[in-house]
């Protein structure tokens, strides 16, 4: 399965650009159990024997509508995931709650051994504050569909910004690492440009290297190259796709590119209706789902012209 408050600031200013600020501590539900080389590298404290990411029994409701019913999942350390389903079957919900974009409505979820959206205090474990949940997010970077990129900054700056107001990274520390990660991710020829001045393409890969700067430990790929005009799909994908063979980065995917899917993933998981309702390895998926739910799923998407 599965410093200052210039500082402060300025920080808030950066994370509302990445989509992450103005979230409230969350609150329990009443019935949410308490849980007592390169430079783009995560760490590797982590056992590889233990779950990096254990989502247990959450829920998440908006009004009468059930977006995601009691799923549970584990994610090992260094897995590539692959979430692939009809759109509203609550994929995107998994990697905004784990951004904690979203809080839940019950189970309780786990990364890097700590509880998300709780904390210990007194001998037992309370609602986390936003102290908590701004260090859960420094492990965890995020890719939106839409690039979010400060308009009004070069692209070296909107990969230096972050790590410079959230880490107190030095500018010289922040440029050079900066530089190494837009080299990596084909753009250092445009670190002085500012967004208008690139594709859609090459804005994404600007993204993809503003969420490395931070080295976390995981990232989320949300539908990145949805936004994008299909002949600028694949310069982001080589991107991803080397990202994934050249580090052992924790990365989920939510994708309608199944052929992508399928070459990235060590395991795909298929959602329907808020649950998990079939997982395997992406030849197992792809090529003989069980489930008549996937199997209809799949036709259309080859009914559609995509590529598995």
């Amino acid at each position: 399965m599965t410093n200052g408050n210039r500082i402060d600031m300025n920080t808030a200013r950066v994370t509302d650009m990445l989509g992450v600020s103005g979230v409230a501590p969350a609150t329990l539900p009443p019935d949410c159990p308490a849980a007592s080389g390169d430079t783009f590298l995560p760490r590797r404290e982590a056992s590889m024997t233990k779950p990096l990411i254990s989502i247990d029994r959450i829920t998440k409701r908006y009004g009468a509508l059930t977006v995601l019913d009691e799923l549970s999942l584990d994610v090992m350390p260094g897995e590539k995931l692959a979430l692939i389903g009809p759109s509203g079957s609550g994929k995107t919900t998994i990697l905004r709650i784990l951004m904690t974009l979203e809080s839940i409505d019950g189970g309780h979820i786990e990364v890097d051994g700590e509880q998300l959206f709780h904390m210990p205090r007194g001998g037992q474990m309370v609602p986390a504050n936003e102290r908590h949940l701004q260090r859960m997010r420094e492990k965890i970077g995020m890719v939106f569909q839409h690039f979010n990129l400060f308009p009004h900054k070069s692209v070296l700056d909107n990969v230096t910004l972050a790590p410079m107001l959230t880490k107190g990274e030095s500018r010289e520390s922040a440029e050079k690492r900066a530089l190494e990660l837009l080299d990596m991710v084909g753009m250092a020829d445009k670190a002085k440009s500012r967004p208008a001045q690139l594709s859609g393409g090459q804005k994404q890969r600007v993204a993809i290297a503003r969420a490395l700067a931070l080295a976390p430990r995981i990232m989320l790929f949300d539908e990145v190259t949805s936004a994008l005009d299909p002949e600028l799909v694949e310069e982001v994908l080589n991107v991803m796709q080397r990202l994934a063979r050249q580090t052992d980065m924790t990365m989920l995917l939510v994708t309608h590119e199944m052929g992508f899917a399928h070459d990235f993933a060590d395991r795909v998981l298929f959602f329907d209706r808020g649950r998990i309702v079939e997982e395997g390895k992406p030849e197992d998926i792809f090529s003989h789902p069980e489930h008549e739910r996937t199997k209809a799923f799949l036709r259309k998407i080859i009914a559609g012209g995509r590529r598995i």
